[in-house]
């Protein structure tokens, strides 16, 4: 299915739509934690360069970063 839409565009089949309706079960928590004047300026920074919200970015950096940490973790 990807590889059609790499070759098509959704404007061409849009009157084929149809509204659907998605429930999603988001679990999420907010945290506040200090940091530096100047990280939080890059943080904001870099967010903006990417087209996404602060908290986004540093959600998915701190995911990828605890992914790189769980095999080093696991050789104890």
């Amino acid at each position: 299915m990807g590889e059609f839409w790499d070759e098509h565009d959704l404007s061409d089949y849009w009157d084929k739509t149809r509204p659907a309706r998605a429930d999603v079960d988001l679990e999420s928590e907010e945290s506040l934690y200090a940091i530096e004047k100047g990280l939080s300026e890059t943080i904001r920074r870099e967010a903006r360069e990417r087209g996404v919200s602060p908290h986004t970015l540093v959600n998915l950096w701190l995911q990828e970063k605890i992914q790189k940490l769980k095999p080093q973790s696991r050789r104890g």
